[in-house]
């Protein structure tokens, strides 16, 4: 297993921040576009526990991959966990946290996940999967930015 983590303060409220970050259609617009994300199935504005939803992805390569995530737990407006179902990794647990800050709302990610394919994926891991996650992840902390503003304090 390996873990991701990133936090981001944006200037926000918390209620703004969980308005956004909780609609699954508002994942394309934080995802590289080279990623090809696509959205397959309709989601509603409001996530909720037992929530699936199916989504093309080309994570490596260019290949295309069906991805199944199902929301498993919400606490409104603080903490949502994503999982996946069917897709790329052998194990992907995703949580989403957001706290109060004096003038804004910080915003935890943490990922914990596996690769599959034995000790292939364990090689392939820092060679590339490590890699592609990481730069995921920044290229969403400058959307956001460019989304919400960039944190000044």
């Amino acid at each position: 297993m390996y873990t991701l983590e990133r936090t981001q303060r944006i200037p926000i409220s918390i209620k703004e921040a969980w308005n956004f970050f909780q609609n699954p259609g508002n994942l394309s617009k934080i995802t590289p576009s080279e990623m090809g994300f696509e959205t397959l199935s309709d989601v509603p504005e409001k996530m909720y526990p037992g929530l699936f939803i199916h989504y093309k992805v080309s994570p490596l390569f260019g290949i295309k991959m069906n991805w199944t995530t199902e929301i498993t737990y919400v606490q409104e407006p603080y903490y949502f966990v994503d999982e996946q179902r069917v897709g790329p990794y052998a194990i992907w647990h995703h949580e989403h946290h957001f706290k109060e800050i004096e003038g804004g709302v910080e915003m935890l990610d943490r990922v914990n996940y596996k690769i599959p394919l034995g000790i292939l994926g364990r090689i392939a891991h820092p060679l590339v999967v490590k890699g592609k996650l990481e730069e995921i992840f920044e290229f969403r902390i400058k959307r956001v930015e460019e989304i919400f503003g960039k944190w000044e304090k």
